[in-house]
């Protein structure tokens, strides 16, 4: 991508190092789009079907579409929705799933405080646990859920993100995706001191990736690590665009981040 173009398309590019600093990148855009990543992946949240006055559909498929427009051009590896996919009434699942099983890449899906369905219905739904793990290329993906039937905010699941964490050691890194943000940084979010005391014990843990508040769309640094956020594609109220998050995993272990909106790049960063 030429400087120039770069610049039309993007915010200001962000070097986040392991200390916690962050730096401008000022140079080295072209180099820095040719790098062919380890791992590439989309992560989008809070579509939130049948929301009253919401083209529910539509966003849907602005969101399919460009995913998928996307993977034909440089293929991710995997999707991530995280959180909120319908909005409260269950009888949205079947039309917000059909629309999801149009896209042309593997999807995982985690549960939102909107998401109201008890684990058994959860995983006859998408056919996967509300907490699931997976691993590629020395990598693993930890997908856990923050809420229940009733929509109660919830932690995580310590128990089983320990026993994971724990079990993952000794990969490169572990990217942790739920949908409230666990250390209270934003309104919206819950405060799990013990989610963040676990956390400290593995250095591997590379991001947080965290949806629910529809007006982030930024990187939060806690303690080295990246709390990110994509704000939403779906719903009445946030951000001035709708759109998801491009996450790619470089060979020196960086990670080039932006979001697309639908099809220009914002925020675009590096971790």
């Amino acid at each position: 991508m030429r400087r120039r173009d770069f610049i039309k398309q993007a915010s200001s590019a962000l070097l986040v190092l392991s200390s916690g600093k962050i730096i401008s990148v000022t140079d080295g855009y072209e180099e820095l789009m040719a790098r062919k990543p380890l791992i590439r992946f989309a992560v989008a949240s809070d579509g939130h079907y049948g929301q009253k006055d919401t083209d529910s559909a539509k966003n849907f498929a602005d969101l399919v579409e460009t995913i998928n427009h996307n993977h034909q051009q440089k293929v991710f590896d995997f999707c991530v929705v995280n959180g909120d996919i319908i909005h409260d009434d269950k009888k949205w699942y079947s039309e917000a799933k059909m629309a999801l099983d149009k896209l042309a890449v593997k999807y995982y899906v985690s549960q939102g405080n909107h998401d109201h369905v008890t684990t058994s219905e959860w995983e006859a739904i998408w056919n996967m646990p509300v907490n699931l793990d997976f691993s590629i290329k020395k990598n693993t993906i930890l997908i856990g859920t923050t809420s229940d039937e009733k929509g109660t905010y919830l932690c995580p699941d310590l128990g089983w993100l320990s026993q994971k964490l724990e079990e993952h050691r000794e990969q490169k890194n572990i990217f942790i995706f739920i949908h409230i943000n666990p250390v209270k940084q934003t309104k919206n979010a819950v405060d799990c001191p013990e989610f963040f005391d676990l956390l400290s014990k593995y250095k591997n843990v590379r991001a947080v990736f965290n949806g629910h508040d529809h007006d982030e769309d930024n990187i939060k640094m806690k303690n080295n690590i990246p709390f990110i956020f994509d704000a939403h594609f779906g719903g009445n109220w946030g951000t001035d665009y709708k759109g998801f998050r491009v996450v790619e995993l470089r060979k020196d272990n960086s990670l080039l981040t932006y979001i697309l909106n639908p099809l220009d790049k914002l925020n675009e960063q590096t971790l």
